[in-house]
């Protein structure tokens, strides 16, 4: 007598068992993804008595530069004093250095110190926008540390953080913090007894990042060290909190000698979509691979990157324990970078693109290489499908022309790609609707995973909803198709190239050993045990959990300054759709399930869900007075009309900028006035401080009257001529030097139209009448730049008309009128600077400190020459 079938649990009950899976397992992936070590306020062990890296001065340092000297900007007094500070700290280390050796005739210990100063130029292409860029007298400290011998020189790793800080903020995290974890590995290297390294360390302290990497470039071009530097480590920040995320990795060599770091934190999902360019970011990176041709790492602090370039990026805000986490990290990678078994040797064949997977999961570090990776996809792809089809069971053995397992697990994979669109589909609609028609756009801002509890129930009612139009498939089948789907599409991303498919293969595994499990455990026919669905859910739960946090980590932030035009809300909800489908793979078998009805309900309870959540979100504001919207703030002098104009603009989509705007007219402009919108393009020179990045702003303009407590004009002589001028009638040419004179102006760019043949700053100018824009960032006290060129003629120029003119449009920013950078020097900054104090004022109360403005002075105007 055969048993009786056993009873199939209802949807709520079983969802019940399935809790502590779906409930615990994202607790545990988040607990996880955001832990950091206890901070080290010590310096020396009390028990061993040895060095430790100590996030107490760590942070010292990093308060030091950026509250004591303040706003570094590049061109200002406070760089120039953050460049004597680095001297001081660099020549206190080598003279601890000489005094250890001294102390210990038989160590092998050298620091050595450069304080490198020069001039030079490069072209920085970005945003898809080309750019010149050129400096003068530039400085950057060096402090080399090695055995002392000419072949522990040979080979060295360069280790990189930049001193300056930009425009609107005292950079504490960016990038003082790095430097501060640059300043403790020397110390705690050099005072470790039985430290000896093999290889040397090159610590750089660039000076000129944030003006567009000039200070990398200088070194990488100019010093005669820099050709000893076989691997670089970049140390960045774009956030305040977390773990430092490893971004970019480009070699297996140097991604094995990062596994040994004690708690190592980054995937190649990070590193391809930071390479691809879709993040419209760089770093100093970018300079050691361009002109050094190394290998190496750039690892960043993303956390809470709301504050990334924003005036409350202090130390205060800095979370307790990332120093420490980021800090031994760079330690313990140093020490083996340096040591005897160091890859630095095998490194001399310069940069090739990388082929290695790597991953973090679960607090575990996971590497191996593109070859790898496709023969064990491949051999699993093989085994699934042999596995499916052992297991397969013919539901209608009866009909000779059923579909056959083909054809149930083609409608299978069409229930599950169905589930994926929908999931997608379903997100985008709550996003149109958040958007355009309650007008509420950008709602979840102020909290990275905010987004989920909007996005997340359309994505899955989407998902669902689209099962309807499916129809009724197998659960077993709809399980074992989702196994081949997942290998399939990792197999196929990896032998083109793309690391990223591991996700899908780690995914898949689970759907392997579920189904392995079920087989073994269950009669033919039977339903999916919910162990195994315990089981299938776990990697993907785990991974997408890791994958929320840290995409919209860098994500949601991002939105507030990728430019009003950019789709931010469904950017957001594409990621939401995305990763809630990856996350809950075996959704779409476990509500095939059960019946239509369990369906139709599980839909409008998710629409409930959803209709709720956008209610709840619809009376949230986007931002808060820790996640500000930043406003740029242009107060313009034009010398040429003697004119002078109020500039605003915003740089996200969210709503209420033109509100903003009108306010700031009615309170600051004219009694008629009304904000007038300006067409960002390639010719509107008056953003040109902040070219290419003004390319995202929204900027309204209006006049701003000349109120009689304003009168006072900031010195200023600023101007724009040609020497060595002279014309080749014969050969079609112009040669000239354009000389920029600019005595209490920084930042100063131009930008002209001309056939420009030759130049001092690259050796290939576009060979066309095109627009040109060059940028110039010097050191404190330059007061003129120059550059040589030699243009074509235009057609049917006639000497005695002289009509070679150039028209070109100059701008910069007064080195007084920055504010609050400039706050303590407010009487040298002229009307400007008593215009910001009063609008940095009115804007707070305002907005309820939910707006961070920056605040320029500016100076510009046209001539030809």
């Amino acid at each position: 007598m055969s048993s009786p079938p056993r009873r199939r649990w209802g949807p709520i009950r079983s969802i019940l068992c399935l809790a502590p899976v779906l409930i615990g397992v994202p607790l545990i992936a988040l607990r996880t993804n955001y832990a950091l070590p206890d901070p080290v306020v010590e310096p020396i062990h009390p028990i061993t008595g040895l060095p430790q890296l100590s996030e107490a001065l760590v942070l010292a340092h990093a308060k030091y530069l950026s509250e004591d000297i303040g706003y570094r900007t590049v061109g200002t007094r406070e760089h120039a004093l953050g460049d004597a500070w680095m001297l001081q700290q660099a020549e206190a280390l080598r003279t601890q250095c000489q005094d250890i050796v001294r102390a210990n005739p038989g160590r092998k210990l050298e620091c050595e110190v450069w304080h490198q100063q020069g001039s030079g130029s490069h072209r920085f292409d970005m945003m898809n926008k080309r750019l010149y860029k050129t400096y003068v007298n530039l400085t950057n400290i060096i402090l080399r540390v090695s055995d002392g011998t000419s072949e522990g020189k040979k080979h060295a790793v360069l280790v990189n953080a930049h001193l300056d800080s930009t425009l609107p903020s005292p950079g504490a995290a960016d990038d003082a913090l790095s430097v501060g974890i640059m300043l403790e590995c020397i110390r705690v290297l050099a005072h470790t007894p039985t430290w000896e390294p093999a290889h040397a360390i090159i610590f750089l302290f660039n000076n000129a990042e944030e003006s567009l990497q000039d200070g990398s470039h200088l070194f990488s071009t100019q010093h005669p060290i820099a050709n000893t530097v076989r691997a670089a480590v970049n140390l960045e920040a774009a956030g305040t909190t977390g773990k430092e995320l490893l971004f970019q990795a480009t070699s297996e060599e140097m991604i094995r000698a990062y596994s040994r770091v004690p708690r190592p934190f980054g995937t190649i999902i990070a590193n391809e979509v930071f390479s691809s360019g879709i993040l419209l970011s760089d770093t100093d990176f970018r300079q050691f691979e361009q002109y050094l041709n190394v290998t190496g790492l750039d690892i960043a602090v993303v956390g809470n990157s709301y504050l990334y370039h924003m005036r409350k990026d202090l130390v205060e805000n800095i979370q307790p324990g990332v120093a420490q986490h980021m800090g031994e990290n760079v330690l313990a990678l140093l020490l083996h970078l340096s040591s005897s078994e160091s890859p630095l040797p095998t490194l001399t064949a310069g940069y090739t693109r990388p082929a290695t997977v790597f991953f973090q999961w679960m607090n575990n570090f996971f590497i191996y290489s593109f070859r790898t990776a496709s023969a064990i996809y491949l051999a699993v792809l093989c085994f699934s499908l042999a596995l499916v089809r052992l297991l397969y069971v013919d539901p209608a053995p009866a009909l000779k022309n059923g579909p056959g397992i083909i054809g149930e697990h083609f409608k299978g994979a069409v229930a599950l790609t169905s589930g994926f669109v929908g999931s997608l589909v379903g997100a985008n609609i709550v996003a149109v609707i958040m958007n355009r028609v309650l007008g509420k756009g950008m709602s979840w801002f102020s909290h990275e995973l905010s987004c989920i509890a909007l996005y997340g129930p359309a994505a899955l009612a989407g998902s669902l909803a689209s099962q309807l139009l499916v129809g009724r498939v197998r659960e077993q089948t709809t399980f074992s198709s989702l196994l081949i789907l997942q290998v399939s599409v990792a197999a196929l991303l990896q032998l083109v190239g793309i690391g990223s498919g591991v996700l899908f293969f780690l995914s898949a595994l689970g759907m392997l050993v579920s189904l392995v499990f079920n087989g073994l455990t269950t009669k033919p026919g039977d339903d999916v045990s919910l162990l195994g669905y315990a089981l299938g859910q776990f990697p993907p739960l785990s991974l997408g959990t890791q994958i929320f946090c840290i995409t919209l980590d860098v994500f949601v932030p991002l939105t507030g300054r990728i430019g009003e035009k950019a789709p931010a809300d469904h950017i957001i909800a594409t990621i939401v759709g995305f990763t809630t489908s990856f996350s809950l793979p075996l959704l779409v078998p476990f509500i095939h399930r059960f019946g239509r009805t369990a369906l139709l309900r599980a839909v409008g309870l998710l629409v409930t869900i959803t209709v709720v959540s956008m209610a709840v979100f619809s009376m949230k504001s986007p931002f808060d007075s820790m996640h500000q919207k930043r406003l740029f703030v242009i107060h313009m002098e034009n010398i040429t009309t003697q004119e002078q104009h109020l500039h605003v603009a915003g740089a996200d989509g969210a709503p209420g900028f033109t509100a903003l705007a009108h306010g700031i007219a009615k309170e600051f402009s004219t009694s008629d006035a009304v904000p007038t919108t300006i067409i960002m393009d390639e010719w509107n020179s008056e953003w040109d401080t902040l070219y290419p990045f003004s390319n995202f702003l929204s900027p309204y303009k209006f006049d701003l009257p000349i109120k009689p407590e304003y009168m006072h004009a900031p010195e200023h002589d600023f101007s724009i001529s040609a020497v060595n001028d002279s014309i080749d009638v014969a050969g079609g040419t112009r040669s000239l030097t354009l000389v920029v004179r600019h005595p209490g102006i920084i930042w100063t760019a131009i930008a002209f139209d001309a056939h420009v043949l030759k130049w001092t700053l690259d050796n290939s100018p576009p060979d066309e009448y095109a627009r040109h824009h060059i940028k110039e960032g010097s050191f404190y006290g330059i007061d003129s730049w120059s550059v040589d060129l030699v243009i074509k003629l235009p057609a049917g120029y006639a000497a005695s008309e002289r009509d070679a003119g150039v028209r070109v449009d100059f701008v910069g920013i007064h080195e007084k009128a920055m504010w609050p950078g400039k706050k303590a020097e407010k009487e040298q900054g002229g009307r400007a600077m008593q215009f910001f104090e009063e609008f940095d004022a009115w804007i707070e109360k305002e907005s309820g400190g939910t707006v961070d403005p920056l605040l320029l002075g500016c100076v510009g105007g046209v001539t030809t020459v």
